[in-house]
């Protein structure tokens, strides 16, 4: 070996020693955060999100509220298509939610608020003349995502809605919205009130009446409406109509003569509407509970599935001592 090369060897020979020495001492590399991925299927629609939406666009009164009960208040930048006064069951209101559009919004006007996440209350709710095709908007890094209870097709439509559904679909919006503790906390507590709901047990007959005129549009046997008179007692006279709403005729509703009506308060068609025109028409006025007025109503937002159902149940039970009062 040269005297050149002998050189070379112990240098190398201390530069590796060196190198040794200081992987010793220096500190490893701090792995990247793992960041949890949540996805669900949301009627048929993959949903998929990292964190929090930190602007959030909500259409219709059941979506806003669920959010102002997951203590995502200041997350909402615009509410839109509310059914009535914003009444979530436990939390007040501080300050009003920003309205976006008393109507379904367009979805420029949507785009406008920078969101990145749109919660509807309906499928229809995402359309092009709407807030916006789904895919649009996802391809716009916009989450999007629909009230599970409000699914159409067929194996993601509640068959029938149930109130252990309805805790589900609030857990999955706590996991999706990144308020997994306040879901559970929302879940024990509607839980514990209509466990504390004594049903009406006369076997009363009734008719939700929702909406229309020429054709009455009716609770029918696997929605809320029917969900929400089990569990107050009732007997839906429609329970047989395989759907969520349904059109029937009024001369099915006069066969059928419930014993109570239940009627759907909206500002765009009122209870006291509905009662002027079930006792000017000859066929309704006939009806045993037009006789007797026997009518229980309830607001548009608690006829949905939602926060309020618990709610509303304990109302029409409530309503009834006074609509139909136990013989003396």
């Amino acid at each position: 070996m040269t005297a050149l090369a002998a050189k070379a060897a112990v240098l190398a020979s201390v530069l590796g020693l060196a190198a040794c020495a200081q992987s010793d001492t220096l500190p490893l590399p701090t792995p990247a955060p793992t960041v949890s991925t949540v996805a669900v299927d949301n009627c048929g629609f993959l949903v998929e999100t990292a964190g929090t939406p930190e602007r959030i666009v909500t259409v219709k009164s059941t979506t806003t509220e669920l959010l102002i009960e997951l203590g995502l208040t200041d997350r909402i930048v615009g509410a839109a298509f509310l059914d009535g006064p914003l009444e979530p069951p436990y939390t007040p209101l501080d300050s009003d939610v920003p309205a976006l559009s008393d109507f379904l919004p367009g979805q420029e006007a949507t785009l406008a608020l920078e969101p990145d996440a749109v919660v509807a209350g309906w499928e229809s709710n995402f359309a092009a003349d709407g807030v916006g095709e789904r895919e649009d908007l996802v391809a716009r890094g916009i989450l999007t995502y629909v009230a599970p209870s409000a699914c159409k097709e067929p194996g993601y439509q509640p068959d029938p809605m149930t109130f252990d559904l309805l805790w589900q679909q609030i857990e999955e919006a706590g996991e999706v919205f990144g308020a997994t503790e306040a879901a559970a906390e929302l879940v024990a507590r509607l839980q514990e009130d209509l466990a504390d709901v004594e049903a009406d047990e006369r076997g009363l007959t009734a008719l939700w009446y929702s909406s229309g005129t020429d054709s009455p549009y009716v609770g029918a046997g696997i929605g809320a409406p029917q969900m929400m008179m089990d569990a107050a007692g009732l007997a839906n006279v429609f329970a047989d109509v395989h759907d969520t709403w349904s059109a029937v005729t009024w001369e099915a509703v006069v066969e059928a003569d419930p014993d109570v009506i239940v009627l759907v308060d909206a500002s765009w068609n009122t209870a006291e509407d509905k009662i002027t025109m079930l006792e000017d028409n000859p066929a309704t006025a006939a009806l045993s509970a037009v006789r007797d007025g026997a009518y229980l109503v309830v607001p548009f937002a608690g006829g949905e599935a939602g926060v309020r159902n618990v709610e509303t149940v304990a109302s029409l039970v409530a309503q009834l001592e006074t609509a139909v009062p136990e013989p003396s």
